[in-house]
């Protein structure tokens, strides 16, 4: 008899293959292995980038998300709407989304998520092979089906990367303005202005997200700490 990571392993060599696999097969095997690990990491864990799945075929959006352990916590959905509500709800770093899907289309979501101002990077995901239509798509990363499992975590891990510093330079920018009017202002003075505590606020916001994107982080915060930024 297989192992429960075996079945999964030849589930996803089918979905890179791009062989059809019955929804009943998969079921069976996410529910078999889900007695031993989590299919999924927890949304909200701040040790990992945070990735949304949107896919309307269930099994390849979950077998993404099983691809994608260790590297981001990732949730699945599986219609634009649904992963618009979760956008809402969520703070997310990544969103993966596939094109071609029944109600709301992912070139719809991806006009909405601009439209929002998403702070976080989209990879396109899909079986649509690219035309000129996408010199106005404001996506970051163009994947087609099917595809392999290290080219999958390859690209997600580039966009991390990428959202991470842009986030660490503005993190930079919030944190030195904040330690320099600390090193200037009495405290009270601080506490009572508001521009300062939203300021504040920010750059531990900042700082928390370059923390999960980026795996030398501290490192840099060290250095970035390091500097003499009030004179003598």
């Amino acid at each position: 008899m297989q192992s429960p990571l075996a079945i999964l392993n030849t589930l996803c060599w089918h979905l890179d293959e791009g062989f059809p696999v019955e929804e009943s097969y998969f079921n069976n095997a996410v529910e078999i292995h889900a007695h031993e690990t989590p299919m999924t990491a927890v949304p909200g864990d701040d040790t990992l980038p945070r990735a949304l799945i949107v896919d309307d075929e269930k099994e390849v959006a979950d077998a993404y998300a099983l691809r994608l352990r260790g590297v981001c916590a990732v949730e699945t959905v599986y219609d634009g709407a649904d992963a618009l509500s979760r956008i809402d709800e969520q703070s997310y770093d990544l969103v993966l989304l596939d094109r071609h899907m029944p109600g709301l289309s992912g070139d719809e979501v991806l006009e909405r998520l601009a439209a929002r101002a998403f702070t976080g990077r989209v990879i396109m995901v899909t079986a649509i092979d690219p035309g000129f239509d996408v010199l106005d798509m404001p996506f970051d990363d163009y994947l087609c089906k099917p595809l392999e499992r290290e080219d999958l975590r390859t690209a997600v891990t580039q966009q991390c990367q990428i959202l991470g510093y842009e986030l660490l330079g503005e993190y930079f920018s919030a944190e030195s303005t904040r330690s320099v009017l600390e090193a200037e202002l009495q405290s009270d003075a601080l506490a009572e202005n508001e521009k300062y505590q939203q300021l504040s606020q920010r750059a531990t916001h900042l700082r928390n997200r370059a923390r999960r994107l980026l795996p030398d982080a501290d490192a840099l915060f060290d250095a970035f700490d390091a500097v003499g930024r009030e004179g003598r």
